[in-house]
């Protein structure tokens, strides 16, 4: 697995064991070999997972859309920054580029892109992981919820399951390598254009 997309604030948040984390999943990336795919920010938890991530000597590629681009919000010294035309290209690009998912601490944005992708594997859309990175039980939460969502019977056990958790950044890639593909929920034939997008 040679590319991970990270989902993550465009602000660093008001604990510094945020930035001290993302920070780590840089230098972590780039000491594994593993591209940085992001959604090309310069600011927040964004801009200091790519700021480790070059320092070390590793690879980001960035992921942004006219409209942000266009209020000089990219970074500018990534290793490749590719502009498209809307937030629903964007997940796409990113998706294509990337062969893991995982969540840093944030709010609806990443919430948003990190449920997308994990729909999708349930879906057959692609079959890779997703994963949270709970720092300082910062989705504690959240986890509940998704639980009980399986508990309620509106999510199957499996994909709850599937989900990677972990407070440790080894440990999310250590289990991205080891990743088992539950059985998807269902053939969606209607979405076959997003695989179609995925391909190109």
């Amino acid at each position: 697995m040679s590319s991970i997309a990270i989902f993550c604030g465009s602000a660093p948040g008001k604990d510094s064991v945020f930035v001290e984390n993302a920070r780590k999943v840089g230098e972590t990336l780039a000491a594994q070999g593993k591209t940085l795919i992001y959604g090309g920010g310069r600011s927040g938890l964004m801009g200091v997972v790519a700021d480790s991530t070059l320092a070390a000597g590793g690879r980001a590629i960035g992921v942004m859309p006219e409209s942000l681009a266009e209020h000089e919000l990219a970074h500018p010294h990534l290793t490749e920054l590719h502009i498209v035309e809307n937030m629903h290209a964007r997940k796409i690009k990113m998706s294509e580029l990337a062969e893991g998912f995982i969540a840093l601490p944030g709010g609806s944005g990443t919430l948003e892109e990190i449920f997308e992708q994990w729909t999708w594997a349930q879906l057959g859309i692609h079959s890779k992981p997703c994963a949270f990175f709970n720092v300082a039980g910062f989705y504690d939460d959240l986890l509940k919820f998704l639980r009980q969502t399986s508990e309620k019977g509106f999510t199957q056990p499996r994909f709850c399951e599937a989900l990677i958790v972990s407070n440790c950044i080894d440990n999310i890639l250590q289990q991205f390598e080891q990743y088992r593909v539950p059985e998807m929920k269902w053939e969606v034939p209607e979405l076959e254009w997003v695989q179609q997008e995925l391909a190109k």
